[in-house]
């Protein structure tokens, strides 16, 4: 066992072919003979056991797989502090690699940074035990703000009862460490701003509820915990959950989001601007991801940004007057009406789409010309002959042109603007239809084909500026 004695081994760091481990135990197991070591494996799938061995138990693993015995002539202990510095930074023998120079801004003045890319491919994933009988820490580190524990198999409990220690702390990140958030934090972790728990596989949502009220939160960065549901039981539909309430960006890449009601519920957090969910059953599923981007925008109102691309109003407003033809019908099959007095959609519609209504509030409810049903396409149907008309102009003519029905309105009004000589962004579209009498239906957004809006042949274009 190399130079070290079994006094004092428990809880020293290990390494088997490869694999690292902690050791938790020293001695017999009967009924083999001889001095055995009990390790507690970095990867769970190594071990074989949880420190138990025909019902006595020598030692207690995080993870009922992560335990082994091993005898002490096949475990590396390593070497001592000096050389480990040594060897990992002192690269004397080695040619130099070419190292590159960065700036960062820490405050207002940028620093000159050489030679960290190399420093961070060496950064070790050290196992970290706070002893339980520790006196309270209060105090210990007054002015720490940035504290990173990833992969150092520290749990919530052990968190909690350091986090005294920590009392500005704002940003702390604990990624890979099969936490389960155990207890609520109480008068700790009051300052963090963000919060990683990424990779983090045993966490679901009621953990979460237990995280909901730390005051200054901000951001929360939760890929890859596979949560796969959400629902906040203190909102109703069209309500706030008082949960999180300063939570402004929220992380949820290569989890198992699969229903749209996952992005409804996310539509009730107060102060919620920011997301980012890629990778996740529900946007990867769509052939379309134009689409998907448009629906999650338009159940989230207040979203300022969608997988770090800004949301422009444009965008948003394109997204639910998109969103409000799309389940039109299924609006009006379930009871929605556009006179006032005669809407009321049943439980079932607004639970599946809550923001319905607050969007016919805001554009109107979906006139019957919006939502017929698409004709197949035909080769025949690609080209429209369609009239077009300048209502608020002194010339009345009335011309013919035939444009293809994948035409956008943007390219239409390109086309009209070089025609009329009159900028872009003065023209307004619309269009009236002989099977619609006494109906405009507006062509509102610059993005969409004219197929979208069910313009057909013989329909007349009204040109506005």
């Amino acid at each position: 066992m190399n130079s070290t004695s079994t006094s004092d081994v428990i809880g020293r760091r290990v390494e088997v072919n490869g694999e690292h481990a902690t050791v938790r135990f020293s001695g017999l197991v009967p009924p083999v003979a001889g001095l055995w070591l009990g390790v507690e494996w970095d990867n769970p799938e190594r071990g074989k056991h949880d420190g138990s061995h025909e019902g006595t138990v020598y030692f207690k693993c995080r993870h009922p797989t992560a335990g082994s015995f091993i005898r002490p002539h096949k475990v590396n202990f390593g070497v001592d502090f000096l050389t480990a510095i040594k060897n990992r930074y002192v690269l004397e023998d080695e040619p130099k690699e070419e190292e590159t120079e960065q700036i960062v801004i820490i405050g207002n003045k940028p620093v000159e940074t050489i030679g960290f890319d190399s420093v961070i491919k060496q950064q070790s994933e050290n196992k970290l035990t706070s002893p339980s009988s520790s006196p309270s820490p209060t105090g210990t580190f007054p002015t720490l703000k940035v504290l990173v524990l990833n992969r150092t198999g520290v749990t919530w409990a052990e968190v909690l009862r350091c986090a005294s220690g920590w009392p500005v702390l704002e940003k702390l990140y604990l990624e890979s460490n099969n936490i389960i958030i155990s207890e609520r934090p109480t008068d700790v972790l009051q300052t963090v701003k963000l919060l990683d728990l990424s990779s983090n596989q045993l966490i679901d949502e009621n953990q979460l509820f237990l995280i909901a009220y730390l005051p200054r939160l901000e951001q929360l960065i939760l890929s890859d915990i596979g949560i796969s549901s959400i629902h906040f039981p203190d909102a109703g539909i069209g309500c706030k959950t008082s949960m999180f309430p300063s939570l402004q960006y929220l992380v949820l890449n290569d989890n198992q989001i699969a229903q749209w009601s996952f992005m409804n519920e996310l539509d009730k957090l107060q102060s919620l601007h920011a997301l980012s969910c890629t990778r996740n059953p529900l946007t990867e599923g769509s052939k379309d991801a134009q689409t998907t981007r448009q629906f999650i925008i338009a159940r989230i109102g207040q979203l300022r940004t969608l997988n770090k691309c800004a949301i422009e109003p444009e965008e948003r407003r394109g997204a639910e007057l998109d969103y409000r033809k799309a389940f039109g019908n299924e609006w009006k099959k379930a009871g929605g009406h556009q006179d006032p007095e005669k809407n009321r959609p049943n439980e079932e519609f607004l639970a599946a789409h809550p923001r319905y209504q607050a969007l016919c509030l805001k554009y109107g409810a979906p006139e019957d010309g919006e939502l017929k049903t698409q004709q197949p396409f035909l080769l025949k149907n690609q080209l429209l002959t369609l009239k077009i008309k300048y209502p608020n102009q002194h010339d009345q003519k009335v011309i013919e042109k035939q444009l293809p029905d994948s035409m956008t309105v943007q390219k239409v009004k390109g086309l009209l603007s070089r025609l009329l000589k009159v900028p872009v962004s003065e023209l307004l579209l619309s269009y009236e239809s002989p099977k619609m009498p006494g109906k405009e239906v507006e062509l509102e957004n610059d993005l969409q084909p004219l197929r979208f809006y069910s313009v057909e042949n013989g329909d007349c274009l009204l040109v506005r500026w």
